[in-house]
Order: C-alpha cells, then sequence, then structure tokens
C-alpha cells in the first residue's frame, strides 16, 4: 500500500524486536502501509515507549524471545495498563507458536512475506480482542487446589 500524503494514519502499533534489522524492516513495511509505528529494541525500553505515548497503542507486534523479557511477558506486563491492546508475537524459533497458545493471542513465523504480515495484522485489528489470562483453562474457584 502506497503511502497518500494528507491520508489520515491507520491504527497504531508498537513493534519490539532485538535484532536491528528485523526491527527496521517491519517498522518499514508498517509506515508503508500507512500505520502509526512505535518501535523499541527490548522489552523494558517498549514499556517505557507505552509509558511515553499518551494515545492509544492498537497493536503489539512482539518477538516471542528477547534478552531479559520475552514477548508474552511483555505483553501481559503491558495490557496491565491497555487491557484493549491487540497481541501478535513473532519468531524465527521452531514451536515458538506453543509458547503463545495460552494466551490466545496471534502468531506469525519468521520469516513472513510482507503482504501475510499486513493481511495478520488486519485481521487481528479487526477481530475481537482474544486476549486471555494465563489461568484461563483453571475451572478451579479461586485458583484453589484441588486434592
Amino acid at each position: 500500500m502506497a503511502v497518500v500524503p494528507g491520508l489520515q494514519k491507520l491504527e497504531t502499533i508498537l513493534v519490539v524486536d532485538d535484532t536491528p534489522m528485523i526491527l527496521d524492516v517491519v517498522v518499514a513495511v508498517l509506515n508503508n502501509a500507512n500505520f502509526n509505528v512505535l518501535q523499541a529494541r527490548s522489552g523494558e525500553e517498549a514499556i517505557m515507549v507505552s509509558k511515553n505515548h499518551s494515545g492509544k497503542i492498537d497493536l503489539l507486534l512482539s518477538d516471542v524471545q528477547m534478552p531479559s523479557m520475552t514477548g508474552p511477558e511483555l505483553g501481559e506486563s503491558l495490557k496491565k495498563s491497555r487491557p484493549d491492546l491487540h497481541v501478535m508475537l513473532m519468531s524465527g524459533l521452531a514451536g515458538g507458536s506453543m509458547l503463545v497458545l495460552n494466551y490466545g493471542w496471534a502468531f506469525i513465523e519468521k520469516p513472513f512475506l510482507t503482504a501475510k504480515l499486513l493481511e495478520m495484522i488486519n485481521v487481528v485489528l479487526h477481530s475481537p480482542n482474544r486476549s486471555q489470562g494465563m489461568n484461563q483453562y483453571d475451572n478451579r474457584k479461586d485458583g484453589a487446589k484441588q486434592e
């Protein structure tokens, strides 16, 4: 999608990846698709970006495996202050999708085609938020231990 001067930006996406080349490419793709893009190279930096951004952040697009804070940990942290935030994780590691199943979050495997990334983002942004807490499969009342 070409950027048309004067065209209103679409939703805001916070992209987080500790690999500079991947971060730069994903940010460029999303900018070219007319999204408002925020970026960070770590979970900690993403939390600061979120705190300093007064507007809505519609989507967190984060790498799964990063030093000091994983994508799922980041997603959980940001959802505390932004409960309507959609979360989509990405990984080049085999089995990366298994790490996000319990959260109800979207997942895309790296490397991905630009068209597939944009298609998935559009689906995630325009679908009901499926985010769930860590204990969504725990049907015990108040998390009490069953004997």
